[in-house]
């Protein structure tokens, strides 16, 4: 039986996904989270999961570096595989990965970085001896990052805000708010009640629109560009490309049988189709992939795709693999798979069936013909 809605809070947090129930974890004891759903039911649950320090936001190098700390520190509680990561570029992001690098090294954040078509081959054969990607001249090596299992993880993080004193309220929606008289919200609005509270954090992902519409904030937000002011819709929604290649996890294993890093590879060599040999991209790509004893497989994905509609028109619900609009196809298991091949010899060959498997993620691809 679902436990009572308390009459206040002092913080009411709305999603109960990794912003939420980090939020909730360290305010304890002050903490409501509200969800409407089940923990994890938004995008941390479906998330790829990576952790890593590699941005281009000078800003954020501490920042992430602290995020790595606790992730290191919780490894066990968090379902986190600390294994590396590795951004693996073109000619044209050579620049900014060398700052990035340098950046990490100012700080202390231990990586290693290569520079050179030949290097970079050399570098990777070390590490896979089947490496073969084209397109690319430079490796930043991150020895510390690596990811956690999504579902797993977020069990575990709701677990430790719960030891914390937070309270998670499932199966609660949100339906507006009341405020005083200052603007400020007075209390929340659920198809339970109300809850009385000094301060609401909004953590509900691709639902936020709909909350910050709730909180009567405006649709458009003026934005500098060319030195001039131009306004733009405050929302703009993007479809994830992510799926699982349904082979054993250990057939992507380091040659010296440990894990792997999660590899990144940005490229502008040609990319051509595993079904037929014709040239799937003709301008640069990008995919990242990694073993998942999760999800059973070799899972990764690439860039996402932006919605090319008003985001009021987007539908959120039902989401993820439910969804009937926003899920991978056979295009994208094509893509993907070409890639894993242009990048690692072992994956050549045919491409895989396409099939959609909700608990495999977003995709996933049969590996029969492997």
């Amino acid at each position: 039986m679902s436990a009572e809605l308390p009459a206040s809070a002092a913080v009411v947090i709305v999603g109960a996904g990794v912003h939420g129930l980090s939020a909730a974890r360290a305010l304890g004891a002050d903490a409501l989270v509200l969800e409407k759903s089940r923990a994890g039911a938004g995008a941390s649950g479906v998330a790829c999961g990576v952790v890593r320090n590699n941005y281009h936001q000078p800003a954020m190098r501490k920042l992430m570096a602290h995020s790595v700390d606790m992730w290191e520190r919780d490894a066990g509680a968090l379902s986190y595989h600390s294994v590396g990561y590795m951004q693996v570029s073109m000619e044209s992001m050579r620049a900014d990965a060398r700052e990035v690098a340098r950046q990490q090294a100012d700080i202390g954040y231990e990586s290693v970085f290569v520079e050179g078509e030949a290097e970079t081959r050399g570098y990777m054969r070390e590490i896979f001896p089947d490496w073969r990607a084209e397109g690319v001249t430079s490796v930043l090596h991150e020895k510390r990052g690596g990811y956690a299992n999504n579902r797993a993880s977020l069990d575990g993080l709701a677990k430790q805000a719960r030891e914390s004193g937070a309270q998670i309220l499932e199966g609660v929606s949100v339906s507006g708010f009341a405020f005083n008289s200052d603007g400020s919200v007075a209390k929340v609005k659920t198809d339970r009640g109300e809850v009385s509270c000094g301060r609401v954090l909004v953590a509900a992902g691709p639902w936020t629109r709909d909350l910050w519409a709730m909180l009567e904030m405006p649709d458009a937000i003026p934005v500098a560009r060319g030195g001039a002011e131009v306004v733009e819709p405050m929302w703009r929604y993007f479809s994830l490309q992510e799926g699982v290649l349904g082979v054993p996890p250990d057939f992507l294993m380091r040659e010296d049988g440990a894990m792997p890093p999660v590899i990144h590879v940005d490229s502008d060599a040609p990319l051509r189709s595993e079904k037929d040999g014709r040239i799937l991209r003709d301008s640069p790509w990008g995919i990242y992939y990694k073993p998942d004893f999760h999800f059973n497989g070799v899972q990764g994905g690439a860039s996402p795709c932006e919605v090319l509609r008003p985001a009021a028109e987007v539908a959120v619900d039902p989401y993820g693999p439910d969804s009937p609009e926003f899920v991978v196809g056979e295009d994208f298991a094509e893509m993907w798979v070409s890639a894993l091949a242009h990048c690692q010899s072992r994956f050549a060959g045919r491409l895989p069936e396409y099939r959609r498997e909700p608990s495999g993620g977003v995709g996933c691809f049969t590996a029969d013909n492997f």
